[in-house]
């Protein structure tokens, strides 16, 4: 399970990169290197691994660090 972690925490960390780009510059990176219109299946693949990546830290955080009382 730790392998997936450190590919899922990857993947995140890459989706969010990708969406600075877009926020600050206008650019999406995703769409720029694997084309959009009939490759776009290969851009919506990447966006769905990224965001089950992110389902998946959520389940793993929720997991093994919930939420402890304040003493």
């Amino acid at each position: 399970m730790k392998i997936t972690s450190i590919i899922a925490f990857i993947l995140v960390i890459v989706g969010a990169i990708v969406w600075l780009l877009v926020g600050i510059f206008d650019f999406n990176l995703v769409a720029f290197i694997f084309g959009s219109g009939a490759s776009a299946v290969v851009s919506r693949i990447i966006y769905s691994l990224v965001g089950l990546s992110a389902i998946w830290l959520l389940f793993v955080w929720a997991i093994y660090h919930p939420f402890r009382a304040i003493d």
